[in-house]
């Protein structure tokens, strides 16, 4: 499984501002400079992350973005299934997806579910605060 850059990117975004919030919005072109994204690539990320809340857009020259949610309520794992859909590394972990044929016999099915469950693990308990206050430590996880 390999993370897109989309998904490293909104990681990023978040992350971004919030380690720049300063009460005020934050604008694209801000971000994409210390992020070194292109302007247009990062809009369609932050649309993304708008449209599902996680981020607020304001119009205007005082304008730009800044998080929606306390960055203690954001996890990488919740803006990882945003952008890239289920992390179950197989199909038939998917949630709703039909049940292989071959799940009564499959003598692969518990790797899967135990590599699907460790991935969740840490993705899910990993926030954009931690991610700052490691950043601001100097430390990386």
């Amino acid at each position: 499984m390999k993370i897109s850059t989309k998904g490293r990117y909104a990681v990023r975004v978040m992350l971004d501002l919030a380690l720049n919030d300063t009460g005020e919005c934050i604008k694209v072109k801000d971000i994409a400079a210390r992020q070194e994204i292109s302007e247009k690539y990062l809009e369609q990320i932050i649309g993304m992350l708008n449209k599902a809340g996680y981020v607020t857009g304001v119009r205007g020259a005082r304008g730009g973005y800044r998080l929606a949610k306390r960055a203690e309520d954001c996890t990488v794992g919740m803006i990882l299934r945003l952008t890239e859909g289920s992390m179950a590394p197989v199909a038939c972990l998917d949630q709703g997806a039909s049940v292989c044929g071959r799940c009564d016999a499959c003598e692969t099915l518990e790797v899967w579910r135990e590599l699907y469950a460790a991935v969740n693990r840490v993705i899910d308990n990993v926030t954009i605060a931690d991610l700052a206050k490691k950043r601001k430590a100097g430390t990386v996880i």
